[in-house]
């Protein structure tokens, strides 16, 4: 094993999880970022002293993390500081319902009999269904790779009995009656880009994962988190190669061997194996063209249903909004209806339902003082559902938008001193993503585990695919366990102990 080398292609979290448990096992590794700097899609702006995460900024299962420092005989809290986010989210209605979701059982307990008294009971059962799920969904599958039909089969009566057929929406229905307490409940599966109306109620599981272990925030922002991680890489002794993007991948046998012959701008060199961290789609549309089984993987990765994209923007203000939450999500008039628009198109919804993120309410340090730094977004069909002109509707969106942002934040428009606007274009443009999609392929049944593109690919040999593309999926919990699937089967194929790989 001393003579071998895996590349890693993209330093997002898959990416830089993927590298860190390598470099701890003794594999050496060199990682490639087309960017100027770590972090993927995380990726940070910096304007007129207002910092602004592009990426994820939901952070939970913190162990996940510190699991990749321990690996080193270090302790993430030296290097990153999460701090926690009470409430989760503040979740506003049309009506001007207002209900802060998480913080205690207690606090959750007391809302929701005075939002509908008559489905308290309700909750606490559907809490406790997500409880089960999350000890069979998680627990036991988050961090294990389906590469054989057995391995499904295997778990399948599990998920029978939990009614993973069932959608998120359908699942929360059985247990509370009050249409927005629906919302509140099933809002979650946006949040790893799928429809809550398509997605398998094993995503249940994230409000039970949410209270076991609470919403976080690092401290300078999900950049910092990143910087803490590829810190450890390089302390590892892994090779970080920024603003190197990889154009192409040209298979060799060698013997027994099939070596990964990575070309970059700087030339080519072989290396054992890849691991990628790219957009999947990208991975084998791009980076292994012409190699038969990629041209086969990318015809039926396009029959496949993509998730949503996004519209963003970035925006600092000259004055302090107090009083606000963290993370904020304000429903349009429209739920089930403004879904399938955004899910199949064909034409961009008349209405918004928003997310909005205001990082300085946790650490004011992200804007200059009386300033505040946020983001907003709204889910929007991607390129392949619905035939937008983004160039041209663009700046209209972003008005709309804002100026429904108003009657949270008064007068906000004139307070604007920074912004920028990230589209669905910008999704496919900057970062390769298959029709502009947000999240990699939607998170439905019959695309989730053994029926998700794998950890391994079982045709082309020694390449290894992390993020949200694979199992289990999309969010900074699913992405960093892509990477323990991953690497535990590159190890094995290394002929590392079983032991070793999975620790």
């Amino acid at each position: 094993m001393a003579d071998t080398r895996m590349a890693v292609i993209g330093s997002g979290f898959g990416g830089l999880a993927a590298g860190i448990r390598l470099q701890a096992a003794g594999v050496r590794t060199v990682m490639y970022e087309a960017r100027d700097r770590a972090g993927g899609r995380a990726y940070v702006y910096q304007d007129q002293g207002f910092t602004f995460d592009a990426g994820p900024t939901v952070i939970t299962a913190p162990h996940c993390m510190e699991e990749l420092f321990a690996l080193a005989g270090e302790a993430m809290a030296d290097h990153v500081t999460l701090d926690p986010v009470r409430p989760f989210y503040r979740l506003l209605w049309q009506d001007g319902t207002r209900f802060d979701y998480g913080g205690s059982p207690e606090s959750m307990r007391a809302q929701i009999e005075a939002l509908a008294p008559g489905d308290a009971a309700g909750f606490e059962r559907f809490m406790d269904y997500s409880r089960q799920v999350f000890a069979a969904g998680y627990e036991k599958l988050v961090d294990a790779a389906f590469p054989r039909f057995v391995d499904m089969v295997r778990v399948a009566p599990q998920l029978a009995r939990l009614r993973a057929d069932r959608s998120v929406y359908g699942a929360v229905s059985r247990f509370v009656k009050d249409e927005r307490l629906r919302q509140a409940l099933s809002f979650h599966a946006l949040l790893i880009g799928g429809n809550p109306f398509e997605t398998s109620a094993i995503y249940t599981l994230i409000p039970f994962l949410e209270r076991k272990w609470g919403v976080f925030f690092p401290r300078g922002g999900t950049g910092a988190l990143v910087q803490g991680l590829a810190g450890l890489y390089k302390r590892l002794g892994g090779e970080l190669r920024l603003s190197t993007p990889v154009r192409h991948v040209r298979l060799q046998k060698d013997g027994a061997r099939t070596l990964h012959h990575v070309t970059t701008d700087d030339g080519e060199e072989a290396f054992d194996g890849v691991i990628s961290n790219a957009d999947l789609h990208h991975t084998y549309d791009r980076l292994y063209r012409g190699t038969p089984q990629a041209d086969a993987r990318r015809a039926r990765l396009e029959r496949m249903h993509w998730s949503m994209s996004l519209f963003v923007i970035y925006f600092g203000t000259r004055r302090k909004y107090p009083g606000m939450a963290h993370h904020t999500v304000l429903f349009g008039p429209r739920y089930q209806e403004m879904l399938r628009e955004i899910f199949h198109g064909p034409e961009l919804p008349p209405d918004v339902s928003l997310y909005l993120h205001q990082p300085t309410v946790t650490d004011p340090s992200l804007a200059p003082p009386g300033c505040e730094s946020f983001y907003v977004l709204a889910p929007v069909p991607h390129l392949g559902s619905a035939a937008i002109d983004w160039q041209a509707q663009a700046p209209a969106y972003a008005e709309r938008i804002l100026a429904a942002l108003e009657t949270l934040l008064p007068g906000l428009r004139q307070e604007i001193v920074v912004k920028r606007v990230f589209s669905p274009i910008d999704f496919r443009d900057q970062l390769n993503a298959f029709q502009g999609s947000a999240f990699s392929v939607a998170p439905r049944l019959g695309q989730s585990a053994y029926f998700r593109p794998h950890n391994r690919d079982a045709t082309i040999p020694g390449l290894y695919i992390v993020g949200a593309g694979t199992h289990p999926g999309a969010g900074v919990p699913g992405v960093i366990n892509s990477a323990k699937a991953t690497t535990r089967l590159v190890l094995q194929d290394l002929g590392v102990a079983a032991e070793a790989a999975a620790s």
